[in-house]
């Protein structure tokens, strides 16, 4: 376990960058948390007695947000009146203080005309800010909602009888924000990228960055969205096989069950090998003309390959196939949950956590930037009280 005192001794990247973080729920306060990870001075502002996110679950025994806590530790925090001119105001002397490292604003609080670029620019003409937005045309969305518009849903969860997929009538839903995660950590790359732009140039930037644009981009990325654009279909719902190469899950005869993936021929062969398969492959594959070297065969008959597996599986226990799948080249974990992961010793055996002492919710191993700069991991203090640098930091409001 890492001691949470050490990195800073040799500075961090970001020192001497001051950012002012008007946000809420996920992906504008994991920006600013990046940056304060990074070495950066991060205000967060709410309105007076919190944002819509300062209970939001899971909640401590006295009712400390886990969830708020967690994504803005080693920040300031700050609350105004912001339907007030006094509150406004502050804001806006916060952003535009001088120094040059300040003049940043993260926000996803956007459309409001007095903290607009153009109103902050006047003021400090190299003023940088970053807008996230729900829509790129304005309307409100979450990454629950902009999840399903973009077509995940209709390829996740467990395939039905017939080799068919959920599909939109039974869209399922995967639990990560996995877009409010992504927007957050390119919020934080357009931030740095922005500051290094004003370091050669001296010009400030208004950056807009939509939730739903996220999306598209990685999906597009990834190839979901170019498939379709060639041969006008959606990659199929395969339930918990690997696309495009061979992967499934496999349960023991004790209930255990291991996610298995053969991504090369050397994994595939050893996999065979282990499961004592490897001449019912080698007949399955003379008999299709298949060729179980390349990824697509592989694939296309992963069902018939999987129920050869299976029973090796199933007629072991999990201690037996952990100890069997450790002395193999197959890649392999077991599926556990988070109380799992946490009292098998991942946390205490990592120099990713260190222990952090949170006012509301006690004691605790908490992550750090999981980079590491000259081999430490830059970690954060605890998240402040809601207000408690308000008299420190502003004139125009009061502590909550």
């Amino acid at each position: 376990m890492s001691d949470p005192t050490t990195p800073a001794a040799a500075g961090r990247p970001l020192d001497g960058i001051r950012v002012v973080e008007l946000s809420s729920f996920v992906a504008s306060p994991l920006c600013g948390l990046t940056l304060a990870q990074l070495g950066a001075e991060v205000i967060r502002v709410d309105p007076t007695g919190g944002a819509a996110d300062v209970n939001r679950w899971p909640l401590a025994p006295d009712g400390t947000s886990i969830y708020w806590t967690g994504l803005n530790r080693g920040k300031a925090s700050v609350t105004l009146d912001l339907r007030s001119d006094e509150g406004r105001q502050a804001l806006r002397d916060l952003v535009t203080a001088p120094g040059a490292g300040g003049g940043i604003l993260v926000t996803n609080s956007a459309g409001r005309d007095w903290m607009s670029h153009d109103v902050l620019a006047a003021i400090r003409p190299d003023v940088i800010t970053l807008e996230l937005l729900g829509r790129r045309d304005g309307r409100p969305a979450v990454d629950y909602t902009v999840n399903a518009a973009l077509g995940f849903p209709a390829i996740t969860g467990q395939v039905d009888g017939r080799g068919g997929g959920p599909g939109v009538g039974q869209a399922v839903n995967h639990a990560l924000p996995a877009w409010d995660v992504a927007a957050g950590l390119h919020a934080a790359l357009a931030v740095v990228a922005a500051v290094r732009d004003r370091e050669r140039t001296g010009r400030g930037r208004h950056m807009v960055l939509p939730l739903d644009d996220v999306a598209l981009a990685t999906a597009g990325t990834l190839g979901y969205l170019t498939e379709p654009q060639l041969d006008g279909t959606s990659r199929p719902a395969v339930g918990n096989y690997v696309y495009g190469t061979f992967g499934k899950d496999f349960t023991t005869s004790d209930g255990g069950r291991f996610m298995v993936v053969a991504l090369t021929t050397r994994h595939f062969h050893d996999l065979a090998r282990l499961t004592g398969t490897r001449e019912a492959v080698d007949a399955l594959e003379t008999a299709t003309g298949a060729d179980f070297s390349t990824e697509s065969d592989r694939y296309s008959y992963r069902e018939v390959l999987a129920a050869l597996f299976a029973r090796w599986f199933s007629a072991h226990t999990t201690e037996e196939v952990a100890r069997a799948l450790s002395e193999s080249v197959v890649l392999h974990e077991r599926y556990r949950t988070f109380a799992e992961v946490v009292s098998d010793g991942d946390l205490e055996a990592n120099p990713l956590f260190a222990r952090l002492d949170q006012p509301g919710i006690g004691p605790y191993l908490a992550a750090a930037h999981p980079a590491t700069f000259d081999g430490a991991h830059l970690t954060t203090g605890p998240a402040p009280r809601l207000g408690a640098d308000t008299d420190r930091l502003t004139t125009g409001g009061s502590p909550a």
